[in-house]
């Protein structure tokens, strides 16, 4: 039965044989923190990090990598941030200048900084558009955390929330191959980026050069042939290739790396919205019986594509968790941005109301993720996303949908994604992906129609115009 999934995911994206003990589900923020910690302490030959941003106070990871590069001469470390949001606060302290002392005390041979800029954002646009807003334009968004033969793919960012109270996903890789193959994905962005070099002189510390050695043009001086080059570099990369030599021959699972890059690609050959298509779709051949399946978004504002497919499932038993507005990360903000939480309350609404339509109101459950009150003692935000599918009767999914991306319009055409769809018979896997699934929904309650006629659900024209910036920073976190 899992063939029918696999065979039409042999075309879209390179895949990897491997056996399900090879990967780990981690379930907390404190677990990423103390796997993350204690795997770049254990170092032997390189550390690769890929994140929107690392918290311009996080010393402690700071100094565990530098402890894991005073005790390994030969160890390395390559660091992808974004452009945007690593120097937002400069010349105050920020992302960038946490991050430049490093290549001052190791050099540049084994520490190498680089910071995404879109080609998106460019010329008088860029002059004047303010910082925070400007992130609307499009952002490296791929999250991947390598040690030597060992990747964990998540949504989570490198930042102090991330390491405690905010919920995300984390799934760790033991396969040299996909870890590799992991790296040269961000190899390849990295030279499509701008260097980070200290300057102790400068206000901010640092400044961003566009190295002679980099595979295309600035993309501030030449959008469109950046661009050009770009699509050269990655294309071989994310294109279907024959299959990675199986890690052992006892294997029962098989990874997709998934990789949505349309900002850099013409055309547009990016595999994660194909393969998550695929997928749906393949749910309502005559193959698949008994099927359902289970969406998280913390942010959810889906593709309009994507809503229509999961709704045209003949799954039953099927459940959407977001973020309530109390677990929003917008949630007590101040001026527009307080607005979003009740926009995405409103997107939830319509996502019922879409179900109705369909008649799918009795198959099709909305839960909301509340763990406290974000701003309050012990109170928690929600950011997982991904996708589970279980067939054949079965409670236990046998695919999985893991990495940065909030499925939104977005993430399909401004930002830089990464992840992975696994597909497995194996039965320790399985349950460990059930776990996840389930424990997710341990703060997650049911909200229906009635909930959003409360008065306290009921949204204004404000936040009606709030959706606007939904659509532009909503997918950014």
């Amino acid at each position: 039965m899992l063939g029918a999934f696999t065979n039409e995911l042999d075309k879209i994206a390179p895949k990897f044989e491997i056996h399900g003990s090879q990967v780990q589900v981690l379930r907390s923020p404190s677990d990423f923190y103390e796997t993350l910690k204690a795997k770049i302490l254990g170092a032997e030959d390189h550390i690769f990090l890929s994140t929107l941003y690392i918290g311009k106070t996080e010393h402690e990871l700071i100094s565990t990598l530098q402890q894991a590069l005073r005790l390994k001469p030969k160890l390395k470390l390559s660091i992808l941030t974004d452009a945007l949001r690593g120097t937002r606060e400069s010349p105050k302290a920020s992302c960038a200048s946490l991050l430049a002392p490093l290549v001052s005390e190791f050099g540049a041979d084994r520490v190498e900084i680089r910071m995404y800029h879109t080609p998106n954002l460019t010329g008088l646009r860029k002059k004047h558009i303010p910082k925070r807003i400007n992130e609307g334009w499009g952002l490296q968004h791929m999250k991947l955390y390598g040690v030597d033969d060992e990747v964990i793919i998540s949504g989570a960012n490198l930042s102090t929330d991330y390491f405690t109270n905010r919920q995300d996903r984390y799934h760790v890789f033991s396969s040299k191959e996909i870890t590799k193959y992991f790296f040269n994905i961000q190899e390849a962005i990295s030279r499509l980026s701008f260097l980070v070099t200290p300057d102790p002189q400068l206000p901010a510390g640092y400044t961003l050069e566009w190295p002679s050695s980099n595979a295309a043009p600035s993309p501030l001086a030449s959008p469109s042939e950046y661009i050009k080059a770009a699509s050269a570099v990655l294309n071989d990369l994310i294109k279907v290739s024959p299959a990675a030599a199986a890690s052992s021959s006892n294997t029962n699972t098989t990874v997709y790396p998934l990789s949505q890059l349309t900002p850099l690609l013409r055309p547009d050959t990016s595999t994660e919205l194909p393969a998550i298509t695929s997928i749906l779709k393949t749910l309502s051949s005559p193959a698949i019986t008994s099927s359902s399946w289970t969406f998280t978004a913390g942010y959810f504002n889906p593709d309009p594509s994507l809503t229509a497919l999961l709704l045209s499932t003949p799954s039953t038993s099927n459940t959407v968790i977001t973020a309530s507005p109390q677990a929003n990360g917008f949630y007590g903000s101040k001026g527009v941005s307080g607005l979003l939480p009740a926009a995405y309350t409103l997107l939830a609404r319509r996502f019922l109301e879409s179900a109705a339509k369909r008649k799918r109101q009795d198959d099709v459950t909305l839960k909301e993720w509340r763990r406290g009150v974000v701003g309050e003692k012990d109170g928690w935000t929600y950011h997982a996303k991904g996708l589970w599918i279980s067939v054949n009767g079965e409670k236990e999914p046998c695919i999985s949908i893991v990495g940065s991306s909030n499925y939104t319009k977005r993430s399909y055409s401004l930002d830089l994604e990464v992840g992975t769809a696994i597909v497995t018979s194996d039965e320790r896997l399985k349950k460990s992906l059930a776990e996840e699934r389930d424990g997710l929904q341990d703060y997650a309650s049911k909200v229906g129609m009635d909930d959003f006629l409360k008065v306290e659900r009921r949204v204004g024209l404000r936040v009606r115009i709030a959706m606007w910036i939904v659509s532009l920073v909503g997918g950014a976190l």
